[in-house]
């Protein structure tokens, strides 16, 4: 069974931690697609309308500790008083962290800020149809 850390990195169901709740990379050439409902257990991943409004506040925090952290880094490796070097830096960080802070801003709200969601033990793991089919 994985923790709740793992199931967040390998973006999967907060319900059941088996069903994947994007499909391809975080980076790629396509855009990022996330299933309605989860392929394993069938949990509908937008709880109710506008759910991921929410998923802002926290893809924000993830901007922020982004750019101060780089801003930091680029200021300890080139000594610079540009504010240009500061922008083209922070830009290229924003653009750059994008794909990532939207996945894991929607998969840190379900996983560890939304009190209704909880993990099954009972759903973890291959179901019987799909044990047999591999079988």
């Amino acid at each position: 069974m994985i923790s709740k850390i793992q199931a967040v990195a390998a973006s999967k169901c907060p319900k059941c931690r088996t069903g994947k709740m994007f499909t391809g990379p975080v980076y790629g050439f396509r855009r990022q697609k996330m299933h309605e409902y989860c392929p394993h257990c069938g949990f509908k991943f937008e709880i109710e309308p506008g759910y991921f409004y929410a998923a802002m506040y926290v893809s924000y925090a993830f901007s922020v500790a982004q750019v101060l952290t780089l801003a930091l880094v680029t200021a300890l490796i080139t000594k610079s008083e540009s504010p240009w070097l500061y922008i083209g830096v922070l830009f290229a960080a924003i653009v750059i962290f994008a794909p990532f802070n939207l996945r894991y801003s929607r998969l840190v709200l379900l996983h560890f800020l939304s009190p209704k969601v909880t993990f099954d033990p009972r759903l973890y793991g291959e179901r019987e149809e799909e044990a047999k089919v591999k079988g």
